[in-house]
């Protein structure tokens, strides 16, 4: 396998490292939105967020709360974006899975944003029932 994360965790690959845990790492984006621009990457190979098994995305979760926190009291953004794409179409340029903290300020020319759809008449409960009969427990 040729992931440029996964050769990260191996140390095969210099980073600046922010975090160590047991099941991933912390990192400094090296093409950052803003300066003090994270990542959090599982040490094992997932291409995507449903694919990790709940254990590796809980310590996720707990790392990218700690980094947030450090974040915060480094460099006093004036919030903080947590992103994670999920294949290509919804951005993802490196496929392995990672979670992005982004540090934002006022006037940081940095532009996220979507569109608003509607639902027609009927429409939500139709997708909500497709959407609960998929879900498993």
């Amino acid at each position: 396998m040729d992931c440029i994360f996964c050769k990260i965790v191996k140390g095969e690959v210099p980073s600046e490292k922010v975090y160590d845990a047991r099941e991933c790492i912390a990192i400094l984006d090296l093409f950052p939105l803003n300066k003090g621009h994270a990542l959090v990457i599982p040490k094992a190979h997932y291409e995507m967020f449903a694919e990790a098994p709940i254990g590796v995305l809980q310590e996720m979760l707990e790392v990218a709360h700690l980094v947030a926190q450090g974040m915060v009291k480094a460099f006093k953004p004036d919030g903080y974006h947590l992103l994670m794409n999920n294949g290509r179409t919804a951005g993802q340029e490196i496929p392995h899975l990672h979670l992005h903290i982004i540090p934002r300020f006022v006037d940081d020319g940095v532009a996220f944003g979507w569109r608003h759809l509607k639902y027609e008449e009927g429409e939500i409960e139709d997708y909500g029932e497709k959407l609960r009969n998929a879900i498993r427990p």
